[in-house]
């Protein structure tokens, strides 16, 4: 299968002594490592949005890359983008892809037409899915760049807007469950505010609720088993969104009684746009019961916006794999590309090499993240340091058998604290991130 890329072959594996840019020097797909492939801990995903159609275009400047695919018309187009797609895949050893429902194909004249449009092209996917054997990650409707979203999808103050969002999140769960997707997703985009001056925020959060919950019954009734997900993002479109981040996104959906079907899928850059580290969502999310799945990517601390970029940060991916690890690994999620290349990196051949940065970056820091788990010493010193709480007065708090009197008894008995504190040693721990990783 060599339509779209007959220079490049599939990207073989050749070890971290290999100067091939065209190679894996750390992702061997059928490698076994902790009892199954590395293809299956790790379960790469395509993003068929930034892949696909991506061409560069930012808000100083028109496409760099030509992802028309040959096409002129987008009937020809949506087809010529599986087909590529699957090229990909297969040249990549991914196994699975993400879309958003006008991606796969875009608006026509009505909501009919688009939606007969759309079963054309999901069709097509599931005969490739079916030759092939790749499958959907997770599916989910592009709810904001049209106009009629501009102040929002289900959270804006036209309730026509609000019906026609239901109708595009129906067609796209349908799209979803009939590829044999395990997740479904539930990005804001611009489900936020710019003003309170002329926001009603708890109005816009039960309607919001509303939808999701409608999602739910309908996903349900249809035979849809799998997870659905919230991505936290803090900003961007809109100065504020309602899913500022994974604990704002975790206390909404414990409100609305959302929180036994939902699950978050965490995205590095929105992890960075809300000051936080890449690792600390996915903890937070892994303590609360609700990781899901992982948007892949990096951003730049010296932007401001989301840029998107394959990670190539290891330390990065390396802390990302361990709390994966912490959480049992992957069910129903994944790793999804939500990346694009730099708009200076235009060529077919692009696509490509980044998309092995990205992969054989995870790849290291997965081996790193076991062999740091593996190794103990970190958790060890994570139980010594709460060992107070495993017996006396800490296990008698835990149990419940304490209250403030009690405890007021038992600080005037004690006297200051100074025999129980202990260093943090955040610098030997640190250090033996690195001695591992850089002992591979």
């Amino acid at each position: 299968m060599s339509q779209f890329f007959n220079g490049i072959g599939k990207i073989p594996y050749e070890g971290k002594e290999s100067t091939n840019p065209l190679a894996f020097k750390y992702y061997n797909p059928d490698e076994i490592i902790a009892g199954k492939p590395m293809r299956e801990q790790l379960k790469f995903a395509l993003s068929w949005w930034h892949t696909m159609g991506g061409d560069g275009t930012d808000m100083f400047g028109v496409g760099t890359a030509d992802k028309t695919w040959g096409e002129s018309t987008p009937e020809a187009r949506a087809k010529a983008k599986v087909d590529a797609a699957f090229e990909i895949m297969e040249k990549l050893s991914i196994d699975y892809y993400c879309f958003h429902d006008r991606d796969l194909s875009p608006e026509y004249g009505s909501l009919a037409e688009s939606n007969a449009k759309l079963d054309e092209v999901v069709d097509y996917l599931a005969q490739k899915q079916k030759e092939t054997g790749k499958k959907l990650l997770w599916g989910t409707a592009k709810c904001f760049d049209h106009p009629r979203y501009m102040h929002g999808a289900s959270t804006s103050p036209s309730a026509d807007v609000f019906a026609y969002t239901a109708a595009q999140i129906k067609k796209a769960i349908e799209a979803t469950v009939k590829l044999g997707g395990n997740g479904y997703v539930f990005w804001g985009g611009r489900e936020g505010y710019e003003t309170l001056l002329n926001t009603d925020m708890g109005l816009e959060l039960d309607n919001m609720a509303r939808l999701m919950h409608m999602a739910v019954d309908y996903g349900r009734s249809i035979g849809f088993t799998g997870d659905f997900y919230i991505e936290p993002k803090p900003k961007e479109p809109t100065k504020h969104q309602y899913d500022f981040d994974t604990a704002t996104v975790l206390g909404f959906l414990r409100k609305y009684g959302l929180d036994k079907d939902f699950k978050m899928n965490i995205e590095a850059n929105h992890a960075t746009l809300a000051q936080h580290t890449f690792q600390h969502e996915l903890n937070v999310a892994r303590v609360n019961g609700v990781f899901g799945s992982i948007d892949a990517n990096q951003g730049d601390p010296l932007l401001g916006w989301d840029t998107d970029q394959f990670p190539t940060n290891v330390y990065d991916t390396t802390m990302c794999m361990y709390e994966v690890i912490k959480a049992g690994g992957f069910t129903n999620g994944g790793l999804n590309f939500d990346a694009k290349a730099r708009r200076g990196s235009f060529t077919p051949e692009d696509i490509f090499l980044s998309y092995i940065a990205g992969m054989d970056a995870f790849a290291l820091g997965y081996k790193a993240a076991l062999k740091l788990y593996e190794d103990g010493r970190i958790e060890k010193f994570i139980a010594d340091r709460y060992a107070s709480w495993k017996t006396g007065i800490g296990a008698d708090i835990i149990a419940g058998k304490m209250d403030f009197t009690k405890l007021e008894q038992y600080a005037l008995s004690r006297g200051e604290v100074t025999d129980s504190l202990t260093s943090g040693r955040q610098e030997m721990l640190e250090s033996i991130v690195n001695n591992v990783l850089f002992s591979l």
